[in-house]
């Protein structure tokens, strides 16, 4: 488990499980070939909201690029479909890239208890491939034709959780409340020091009497 930080357009990435933090490849499997294809993980959160791979366009030049989504399944990776991504293109020559895939609402997971990832491929190119390597991922492996890769090669991936950044609306919000709690906290002391001041005045009038 790898728990590190990144900004992004939606919100802060919370990275639950990542396969590697570097980008170094080691190989593509082909997504339409090798069906079922894709990468168990164990999740320590309780949510997936985002999942990311990498992936290579193995015929460039044909003017295609690929579209691809990403379930979420359970059990097996032939099991029931938690939740599915909404699916993202890429263009024709897409090399190395790593793409981000986003769940409309974050989808419900147990921690401690293994699920998987599956890459499809919804129309394109039909060699499209994803990047697998020997990442040394301890708490699941990647899968290719529905069985274990047998080197124990791991897909490069990443999932976790987005927090997302406070509106506009409520900073200025939060501003003005800021605002009027300083507002306060001059106006108190300035009755603290103005009764604190009333009360010498009079002790040193009775003294002087």
């Amino acid at each position: 488990m790898t728990w590190t930080l990144a900004a992004c357009g939606q919100g802060t990435m919370i990275y639950d499980q990542q396969s590697a933090t570097n980008r170094s490849i080691s190989g593509g499997a082909p997504i339409q070939e090798e069906q079922p294809i894709g990468q168990s993980f164990t999740p320590a959160l309780s949510s997936v909201g985002f999942v990311q791979f990498e992936f290579i366009d193995a015929h460039p030049g044909n003017g295609m690029g690929a579209t691809v989504y990403v379930n979420l399944r359970t059990d097996s990776l032939t099991g029931s479909i938690l939740d599915s991504t909404a699916p993202v293109f890429m263009p024709d020559g897409f090399s190395y890239g790593i793409t981000s895939f986003f769940f409309a609402t974050p989808a419900g997971v147990s921690p401690g208890t293994t699920y998987y990832l599956q890459p499809v491929v919804q129309s394109g190119d039909g060699l499209w491939g994803m990047i697998v390597g020997t990442y040394n991922y301890s708490d699941g492996t990647f899968f290719a034709n529905g069985v274990p890769n047998s080197p124990g090669f791991d897909a490069w991936f990443r999932e976790g959780v987005i927090i997302p950044e406070p509106s506009s609306g409520l900073l200025a919000l939060a501003g003005v409340a800021a605002i009027w709690v300083a507002g306060r906290v001059r106006q108190v002391r300035a009755r603290y020091l103005a009764t604190l001041l009333i009360g010498l005045l009079a002790s040193a009038g009775v003294a002087s009497a």
